[in-house]
């Protein structure tokens, strides 16, 4: 593992016993991490939460073309304890999600041999302190060291358990009832031994090899390529970094800044092995690894400014990135993408005080501003606003105060909770720290954060202009110095933020081709960009596709609290065909396409409830 890629969002180094913050390459003996909540690989993109029961927090119930075959809860249930789904040989496997106390991940088997009654007859535990997500599939293999059946499985690892172990685990699933597991955390591994943790994990065949690609959580060489064709001793052929690799796949000055790995499918293609990446603000990306240990780039995707989805409801907004999950139509023709939103505002920001605009994140779990008024807030300086921060924050002195925190040291969490204690500001402004690392300087980044009070983020360039400090872009890059010396309690520029609806996560269709590609249209359920259904409808983004594997133009779709949709793809236009939402509401996260006597069916997992069954009855 490369200590210089490390992903982390501050490096605390001791340094005469004074504590300064350095960037990721500066690491050694006297070097502390802190991870402060940016969110930089793909765990930190799941925040939704439960959308069954009572007669709010859900969209009507319905059904149009779609027939529910099958239902079953599984054990353990709770809120959001079911994640993904998988279907191989007339079994499916549904991943467990974390329990508050962590101790139940793992993946429920589950009977679909008989699709009107799933019934569960098995659980494959997860190690201490970790749990199961997404990327849940079992295939076959015929190597010289294995034949049969096998389940691969992620391991996430619960807050900042310093024994777990992530990486992925194989099972032997030949017999679903009796499963046997033939490793547990292989993937790449830090100097203690342990693996870093993965959000999810892909396996496919070439020939009499095997190979699985993981989601590293840890490093930004987070495409790792291991080969199983031995499942009982997997070897890594090579970690990639895309954005570093790829280059041209990366949106320049569009604040699209959150690059990184979330997922990815292999599928043989006019005899290649190619690999579906989504890879978040960085896009769709299409990679040649017939020779795993040499991809090569075929094609990625941009994003539109303005936003191409929110256009078709009529919204002028900037684009969001978040290329979450897809796949290849049965044909190949297309690609058909999901990208994922949890938040349908963003801030409209300008520097009232010099009479410019400039780019700012949300918080994820921070409250938003009133919609559709503008806030105008004296900003003040109160330094990292760390608990063990001196000088302390001070108390706000008049209404209307912003407090202007530098990025570093601690968490977000503990900033905005230490600028509520101090008392007295209505909101919070992070600005970005030094560093020669991704995500650093006038780089934007999105904040996992908790408070009561709304919280932004902007770049180091921004930030220090409030206060009338020259900014130097390429010394903010070469530096190792965390404070940017303006004392603590120093007023600066008036701020204006506007909370704009810009609606949910949706549906993209590509044209599939080398190059940059082409998007033929967007799909999105109408309530998604109906400010009326910002609140109080569940999370109304989409989750993942799984295209028809009888049909060239149909794909399944998992809509969360809207449902699960079935689209028609002809023509490079996408219109919606068919959709189902149970009576109290659903939460779908997984949906996976399989056959049985003849008939195709999909199986989709409501994170609140199990397994669903379906079967398309439309033309």
């Amino acid at each position: 593992m490369d200590v210089r890629k490390v992903r982390c969002a501050a490096v605390a180094t001791i340094v005469g016993g004074v504590l300064a913050l350095g960037s990721a390459s500066a690491a050694h003996d006297d070097v502390i991490i802190v991870d402060d909540g940016v969110v930089d690989n793909a765990k930190a993109t799941h925040g939704h939460h439960s959308q069954h029961g009572g007669e709010e927090g859900h969209l009507p119930a319905g059904s149009s073309n779609v027939r529910v075959v099958g239902k079953s809860t599984v054990g353990h249930i709770g809120e959001g304890r079911v994640a993904d789904v998988g279907v191989h040989n007339g079994f499916a496997y549904l991943t467990a999600f974390r329990d508050p106390a962590c101790k139940q991940g793992g993946v429920y088997v589950v009977d679909i041999q008989d699709p009107t009654d799933p019934t569960q007859v098995a659980f494959i535990n997860t190690s201490k302190q970790t749990y199961a997500g997404e990327g849940s599939q079992a295939i076959t293999l015929d190597t010289p060291h294995f034949q049969g059946d096998v389940l691969a499985f992620n391991n996430e690892i619960c807050g900042d358990a310093k024994q777990a172990n992530g990486g992925m685990t194989l099972v032997d699933v030949t017999d679903p009832t009796e499963p046997h597991k033939l490793v547990s955390h292989a993937g790449d591994l830090k100097p203690s031994g342990k693996a870093n943790e993965i959000h999810s994990v892909f396996m496919w065949t070439s020939g009499a090899k095997a190979y699985a690609v993981l989601v590293d959580n840890e490093e930004f060489t987070d495409v790792d390529i291991m080969d199983i064709t031995d499942p009982r001793n997997p070897v890594m052929v090579r970690e990639y970094d895309l954005a570093a690799e790829f280059p041209q796949i990366v949106q320049a000055d569009a604040g699209l800044d959150s690059v990184f790995h979330h997922d990815m499918i292999v599928k043989e293609i006019d005899g290649r092995q190619i690999m579906l990446v989504s890879y978040w603000d960085g896009g769709y990306v299409t990679l040649d690894v017939t020779d795993p240990a040499n991809a090569t780039y075929v094609g990625d995707s941009d994003f539109a400014d303005p936003d191409s989805g929110a256009q078709e409801f009529g919204l002028t907004v900037a684009p969001e990135g978040n290329a979450h999950q897809a796949e290849f139509t049965r044909d190949n023709e297309y690609i058909i993408a999901a990208d994922e939103d949890f938040g349908p505002y963003k801030s409209k920001s300008l520097n009232v005080s010099k009479g410019t605009s400039f780019q700012s994140t949300d918080g994820d779990a921070t409250p938003t501003l009133e919609p559709g008024t503008a806030h105008d807030f004296q900003t003040v300086f109160v330094g990292t606003a760390c608990p063990t921060g001196s000088p302390a924050v001070p108390a706000a002195t008049a209404t209307g105060q912003i407090a202007v925190v530098e990025r570093g040291i601690c968490s977000f969490t503990e900033k905005v909770a230490t600028v509520e204690a101090a008392g007295g500001y209505e909101a919070v402004l992070v600005f970005n720290r030094e560093g020669d690392d991704a995500g650093a300087c006038s780089d934007l980044v999105n904040m996992q954060v908790s408070g009561n009070i709304p919280a932004m983020f902007v770049g180091r360039d921004v930030g220090l202009d409030l206060f009338d400090v020259t900014y130097d872009d390429a010394a903010c890059r070469d530096t190792s110095v965390q404070e940017s010396g303006i004392p603590i309690g120093t007023p600066g520029d008036v701020v204006r933020f506007e909370s704009v609806f810009d609606g949910w996560g949706y549906v993209r269709l590509f044209d599939n081709a080398a190059g940059k590609l082409t998007e033929l249209d967007t799909y999105a359920v109408p309530e998604a960009f109906d400010p009326e259904k910002a609140d109080d409808s569940g999370d109304l983004s989409v989750h993942e596709i799984a295209t028809s594997q009888a049909r060239d133009d149909l794909a399944y779709v998992s809509y969360y609290a809207a449902g699960l949709r079935i689209i028609d793809v002809e023509d490079g236009e996408i219109s919606e065909v068919g959709h189902f939402i149970d009576e109290g509401g659903n939460n779908f996260w997984g949906v996976q396409v399989f056959e049985h006597e003849g008939k195709e069916y999909v199986a989709a997992s409501d994170r609140d409830y199990g397994i669903y069954i379906f079967e398309y009855t439309g033309p």
